[in-house]
């Protein structure tokens, strides 16, 4: 079948404080979301060197990274793992963590993979988006090979929310770019 997988981690920068992410005023709020997602200037993105660094590791490392992005909050980032074949997906994404653990100490900043590690205000969580793929789904007239697999997702909803980790109850609301935690849907170019 050979099944591709691409991951893409988000992850939000902190100050030391584990309180204050990076580009917050402490104790308050930045503007509101909008300039910082794929954004430039000083104003608009925090931790761009980190980012970078940790890019330029994982090449040295062989992780198959391929691309970066800030993220829609401030202090928040995204990478992409893949497309990697199998299981070997989930190395990837293990080391490539570790890599970020790693730069982020050199930076003397404080990373979280947490999905919302700021609850007030209206800000995005961070997820780890996971794109897959087999050989027939690539193919002309995979559409339906899709829909199968979206079925199968469908039907045991429940079952994987709950293996999916702590937290997400408060990312996957249904507002910020999200479903509803207690709803599977599926469309075309949609979240």
């Amino acid at each position: 079948e050979e099944p591709w997988f691409g991951l893409e981690q988000e992850y939000t920068l902190f100050n030391l404080d584990q309180k204050t992410p990076l580009g917050w005023p402490e104790g308050g709020f930045p503007g509101p979301q909008g300039p910082y997602y794929c954004g430039t200037g000083p104003e608009n993105m925090f931790g761009r060197a980190i980012s970078e660094a940790h890019y330029a590791a994982c090449l040295y490392a062989g992780i198959q990274i391929s691309g970066t992005n800030g993220e829609v909050m401030p202090g928040q980032w995204e990478y992409q793992v893949g497309p990697c074949v199998g299981i070997a997906a989930g190395d990837q994404l293990s080391m490539s963590r570790y890599i970020l653990a790693r730069v982020c100490e050199d930076f003397q900043v404080y990373c979280t993979l947490h999905p919302k590690p700021i609850t007030q205000g209206d800000w995005n969580g961070a997820g780890c988006h996971t794109n897959f793929s087999t050989k027939k789904m690539r193919e002309k007239g995979g559409i339906a090979e899709i829909k199968e697999a979206i079925y199968k997702l469908g039907a045991k909803h429940d079952q994987h929310i709950a293996a999916y980790g702590e937290g997400n109850e408060l990312r996957l609301t249904g507002k910020f770019e999200t479903a509803s935690i207690d709803s599977f849907s599926y469309c075309v170019a949609n979240r």
